[in-house]
């Protein structure tokens, strides 16, 4: 909520409203309206969502990986600890994670016996590459870099984009 805050404060009174503890009226609804998106997606996923709701995750963590490398890290306080002090960057970062990918891929591509499904599968893991790498990059130009606020942003968006996603195709 604070990032949407953020992004509609205006670009000088964006850290401001980031650190205010106070929700502002952007935030709230950024919170009704991507909870609305959520519960309409189970809803129409139904009992998929055993199957769905792990690859949406992982895609909304991931996410940070690229949002980590590409930005600075930016802080109200004057004494923050950077994220980056224990960044190993991003090929050593993600490297378990595209080692689980592949192995997903594999499995599907040898369980999934129909060819629609096999090509739903495949323009649902592009989708998920896409927006794990268009929407930090959107948040982290919007407010110049990234914070515990923005990651966490990018994560329910990311998810909540491929939730959408997933209720589309399937």
């Amino acid at each position: 909520m604070d990032t949407f805050d953020g992004i509609f404060a205006g670009k000088k009174k964006r850290l401001k409203a980031m650190k205010d503890s106070k929700v502002g009226s952007f935030g709230v609804q950024a919170l009704v309206f991507i909870t609305l998106i959520q519960i309409a997606c189970v809803l129409t996923i139904q009992n998929l969502i055993i199957f769905v709701l792990p690859i949406c995750l992982f895609w909304g963590r991931f996410s940070n990986l690229f949002f980590i490398e590409k930005f600075k890290y930016i802080s109200y306080k004057k004494k923050s600890i950077s994220h980056k002090k224990f960044w190993n960057g991003f090929k050593k970062e993600s490297l378990i994670s595209i080692i689980f990918l592949l192995i997903f891929i594999a499995y599907q591509f040898v369980s999934i016996t129909s060819q629609a499904i096999l090509i739903k599968f495949l323009i649902l893991i592009l989708i998920g590459i896409f927006l794990s790498y268009s929407i930090p990059n959107i948040l982290g130009n919007k407010i110049g870099g990234f914070n515990g606020d923005a990651c966490g942003a990018s994560i329910v968006l990311v998810e909540t984009a491929m939730l959408f996603m997933h209720a589309i195709l399937l």
